[in-house]
């Protein structure tokens, strides 16, 4: 495990509809980061991980492409929808380094299953995900990370996400306090979730960048609203398009240290703002790790 920058984005829709978009986005970060062995050894479709080699980017190209035959899985057979079912979601695709020497780079991509009517799934999203070292950042600077951050999300119909200093290890994908239980409670800047696909329309918490859509932007008011709600001098409000914003709270990511006195008010003062619409997976299960109690005591950090 190791500190990177990670960048999530929630999607409500099917593959169907982002297949284009997520191939552009993964184009733009690759072109952005490279594809040497150093940065990515391994990929996952899925199934298990396999060494990643010249050959698998057809494999891969092929998982992002767009789905043919039936959109829905109510128009299949059962013998048909049956492999998806029982995996649980329509495509996967995961990039990473393996479990020898963490690079810190990495790509995810999670697409809901595509049912007709979403009555027991109306909560469930698609995800996509993007992970840089921390190295990455300190030789690029906080503005061109940043830049590649909203230019990636500008891609995407998101209806939120979150950009920010995460822990991150690819050998597991839920979160978890294993191991650094007093890391993560002593520098609340620092995520141990890996995004979530059952947060509906909520927010996953607040973080450095702040992705949002419909329909909470709207409901605090859109952009204007935000800028008269926050006060920090730290942050910024930029409109991405009529329908999405997001707010920056400081030039650089902050971990914060509680034991220091650095509490990150931006961070607070956001999550004050933002509290009706937060997820809390806190209140469905415990992290790795970690009990209930201080599941949900990390969850709610910026609101003690």
């Amino acid at each position: 495990m190791r500190e990177v920058v990670r960048l999530v984005l929630h999607l409500p829709f099917d593959h169907h509809d982002l297949a284009d978009r997520v191939g552009r986005a993964l184009d733009v970060y690759l072109r952005a980061v490279g594809t040497g062995p150093e940065l990515f050894s391994e990929y996952d479709l899925g199934d298990e991980p396999a060494p990643l080699r010249e050959d698998s980017w057809e494999r891969i190209r092929a998982e992002l492409s767009p789905p043919l035959g039936a959109r829905f899985l109510d128009d299949l057979k059962d013998e048909d929808s049956y492999p998806y079912v029982k995996r649980g979601f329509e495509r996967t695709v995961e990039l990473s380094s393996g479990d020898k020497g963490i690079s810190g780079y990495g790509f995810f991509y999670w697409a809901r299953l595509p049912w007709r009517t979403r009555i027991r799934l109306r909560d469930t999203v698609s995800m996509v995900s993007f992970s840089w070292p921390t190295e990455y950042l300190e030789e690029h600077g906080p503005r061109r990370m940043s830049e590649l951050a909203i230019e990636l999300a500008s891609l995407l119909p998101f209806s939120s996400g979150h950009a920010g200093l995460a822990f991150y290890s690819p050998s597991t994908f839920c979160a978890s306090l294993e191991g650094i239980q007093a890391e993560a409670f002593r520098y609340p800047g620092l995520d141990v979730t890996h995004g979530s696909t059952s947060l509906g329309a909520r927010v996953d918490g607040v973080h450095w960048l702040n992705f949002l859509g419909p329909p909470v932007l709207g409901e605090v008011g859109g952009a204007v609203g935000l800028r008269t709600r926050l006060r920090s001098p730290e942050t910024t409000v930029r409109e991405m398009d009529a329908e999405r914003a997001v707010v920056s709270l400081g030039q650089w990511p902050e971990a914060g240290d509680l034991a220091q006195g650095h509490e990150l008010p931006a961070y607070r003062e956001l999550a004050r703002v933002l509290e009706p619409w937060l997820y809390e997976c806190a209140s469905r299960y415990s992290f790795d790790g970690a009990s209930h109690e201080e599941t949900l005591r990390w969850w709610r950090r910026f609101l003690g």
